[in-house]
């Protein structure tokens, strides 16, 4: 009899800190998650601050063109409510869809902007914009990075949380770990953007 509650001791001891190992290996995770998302949202702000520098040298120079200023102070200030909203787009599909959606209209609207840049040589002569579009690229290539570096971090976090033991011990804790979202490429970005001139 002794021997039995010795056994069922240590099974009950090796079970308590299988599980507390695992929680603090999750806790772990998903702060390098939440971290990750941290840096990405810090460069889709560096871009958003970025912006109203761009759109007052271009307007100095493309004053006619205000339609595509308009929707470029538009989509940056979209980016801005969202931004406030996204800080459970990691565990959220659709927060994280609504965000991807504001940044691809920055995205967009940006775009449009360099062809109204492409249309006047002059704006592109000037110093103040060449030093703005590289930052710009230079953001643009930042935040590839970062979503990149989020997803790997998404996927070192639903790899362990789906593992055997690892899974039962997520699922005592109800939503504390759910799966993390990844970032993916927007509908129609495998063909390459029509640019006439």
């Amino acid at each position: 009899m002794g021997l039995v509650v010795v056994i069922l001791v240590v099974l009950v001891g090796a079970c308590g800190l299988t599980t507390c190992s695992t929680y603090n290996s999750l806790v772990g995770l998903e702060q390098a998650v939440q971290s990750q998302w941290g840096q990405v949202q810090n460069v889709y702000q560096r871009r958003a601050d970025l912006v109203p520098n761009l759109v007052q040298t271009v307007k100095g120079a493309a004053a006619h063109e205000r339609g595509t200023l308009q929707a470029v102070v538009e989509a940056r200030a979209k980016v801005g409510q969202t931004a406030a909203q996204a800080q459970n787009a990691p565990s959220n599909p659709a927060e994280l869809e609504r965000y991807q959606q504001a940044q691809a209209q920055l995205s967009s609207a940006l775009s449009r902007l360099m062809v109204v840049v492409e249309r006047y040589p002059q704006i592109r002569a000037t110093e103040n914009f060449r030093d703005l579009q590289a930052q710009l690229e230079g953001t643009e290539n930042r935040i590839t990075v970062e979503r990149m570096r989020f997803n790997e971090a998404a996927r070192a976090f639903n790899t362990r949380r789906s593992t055997f033991p690892t899974v039962m011990v997520a699922g005592l804790f109800g939503g504390r770990f759910k799966e993390k979202v990844y970032f993916q490429a927007q509908a129609g970005s495998e063909q390459a953007p029509k640019v006439n001139f």
